[in-house]
């Protein structure tokens, strides 16, 4: 492999997304948030840590089976809240420096949502989180705050003052 080719592969391991879809597969939630992660080596208190964080783990333990209960195929057991949650852990687990979140919250009602991100955001203080909302609310505790619309900058600042410019 040449350099160039070693430089993405390193990039791309420091990111995480989370989408609004979650792609989940017909397995347990453990195998779902240590996505790719032999079964034999899945750090079962991180599992449990990064599903506290992603306010998913009452949910979980109170399922039949616990952490070891089937989602269905494409996770159609679950609420669209549910698999975001599960989509914010299975980052959270890759312990990456980035984190993308892409209308990743958008199932969520306000209050969950505000719990989430906090959770997140005391996790790793030194994750760097970008994320891409509709929501004003869901960015209001970022350090910048970058309004596009049509593809073009509008503002650009901290959220504070670029909520009061956009409304």
């Amino acid at each position: 492999i040449n350099n160039k080719k070693k430089e993405l592969i390193s990039f791309r391991y420091i990111i995480s997304h989370v989408p609004q879809d979650i792609f989940l597969i017909d397995s347990s939630f453990i195998s779902n948030i240590a996505f790719g992660v032999d079964e034999s080596k899945v750090d079962m208190e991180r599992v449990k840590l990064v599903c506290k964080a992603a306010q998913i783990s009452e949910f979980i333990e109170g399922s039949k089976y616990s952490y070891n209960t089937h989602v269905g195929e494409r996770g159609m057991q679950l609420s669209g809240g549910q698999k975001q949650r599960i989509g914010i852990a299975r980052a959270l687990y890759k312990k990456s420096q980035i984190l993308i979140l892409d209308e990743a919250t958008s199932a969520l009602d306000t209050l969950t949502e505000q719990k989430v991100m906090k959770a997140i955001n005391s996790f790793n203080p030194d994750l760097t989180i970008i994320s891409i909302a509709h929501r004003l609310s869901t960015l209001k505790d970022n350090d910048r705050l970058i309004y596009l619309k049509d593809g073009i900058i509008q503002s650009d600042g901290d959220p504070l003052t670029v909520t009061k410019l956009i409304k």
